[in-house]
């Protein structure tokens, strides 16, 4: 940042210098020096545009800027056998040229998207691979479940990490509370893993935004630049990225996808864990943690039991099943198991008889 930093303060200085010395326009030398300084400003704005644009998108630039220049140049050898005066006929010319090149360069960025580069091979063959790759962030890489989703070949590109991120998992590995301290080291060790499966493609990359303190903007930021993915399970950092229109995968958001579909009206076995917060309820929960609310399992609690689910409640934090118990499935268990003596020979009743 400091060496982009001082090449542009050279360019402000080296264009108001020369313009201040040529004065076009019969301009004197201080306001000669100002228009440098705006030329030069202008300069730095389009480079900072052009930096954020895809490759895609400045192919499709050149090629509709050059082909404005072409049209305009076939316009103004029209405008010049009509016969208008010179100074008219100037002003036609310059002002198509200004139109077919502004069109030509608007136009073909926006249709550049639509070019294939990756067919070509070559230099070309990394844009894709630029715009595949999935940028990684801190709660992503705890959470762990990630390196499965990539293992079982579910996640496709590139995995970006930045070196800030691995350092703030480095600081949560070295705290002095526990809980955090695990939480690092599995994020560490889960960087590990990511490394050694032969799926992976995972990069470590050194970009980095001093001047912005907090994690999630350097993320946003990151991800602009790389025109990228953003994988994180950060409730904030997925709402952020969304108002900035950016993508995001939220594993959390493919867990719930992929948990079992349950329609009121189906039953279910479950183990009911502990008591509910509801007078006389009873909570349990699915193999893949979906929390079941049963009502009147508050005497059932350690005990298996036949649930009948009543609803389905979809929340931001996950799906919650609600249910009753199903007492006849139970009065037939209870029913069954005190028939089973009854079956059978009888051999006292047998003897008794002789």
């Amino acid at each position: 940042m400091a060496d982009i930093f001082l090449i542009r303060s050279i360019l402000v200085a080296v264009v108001a210098a020369v313009t201040a010395y040529l004065r076009p326009f019969g301009l004197s030398t201080e306001l000669s020096a100002l228009l440098g300084v705006g030329v030069a400003g202008a300069i730095i704005l389009f480079e900072l545009r052009l930096s954020r644009a895809s490759l895609k998108r400045l192919i499709g630039a050149a090629i509709g800027s050059i082909l404005g220049i072409l049209g305009a140049y076939l316009i103004s050898l029209i405008i010049r056998g009509t016969g208008f005066n010179p100074r008219t006929g100037a002003f036609l010319s310059v002002a198509t040229l200004l139109v077919m090149f502004y069109v030509g360069l608007v136009v073909g960025a926006e249709k550049g998207d639509l070019l294939n580069l990756a067919a070509l091979g070559g230099l070309f063959g990394g844009e894709r691979t630029r715009r595949s790759a999935k940028l990684l962030d801190t709660s992503a890489i705890i959470d762990a479940r990630v390196a499965d989703v990539v293992e079982a070949g579910f996640l496709e590109g590139s995995l970006l990490i930045p070196q800030f991120v691995l350092r703030e998992l480095q600081l949560i590995a070295d705290s002095s509370d526990s809980s955090k301290r695990n939480r690092g080291r599995r994020g560490l060790d889960v960087v590990q893993r990511l490394q050694k499966l032969p799926r992976a493609d995972l990069i470590i990359i050194d970009d980095d935004i001093p001047q912005l303190r907090e994690v999630d903007q350097k993320i946003i930021e990151i991800a602009k630049r790389y025109e990228c993915k953003i994988v994180t399970n950060d409730f904030n950092l997925n709402k952020l990225a969304q108002v900035q229109r950016l993508e995001v995968l939220n594993v959390n958001d493919l867990a719930n996808a992929l948990k079992p579909a349950v329609l009121p009206g189906e039953s279910m076995r479950v183990f009911i864990l502990k008591e509910g917060k509801e007078f006389n309820q009873g909570v349990a929960y699915l193999d893949d943690g979906t929390m079941v609310v049963v009502d009147h399992a508050r005497k059932h609690i350690s005990k298996t039991v036949n649930v009948v689910v009543t609803s389905v409640l979809q929340t931001a934090a996950g799906k919650m099943i609600f249910g009753r118990c199903d007492e006849r499935a139970a009065e037939g268990k209870d029913g069954e198991a005190e028939a089973m003596p009854s079956r059978g020979p009888r051999p006292a009743s047998s003897s008794a008889a002789n």
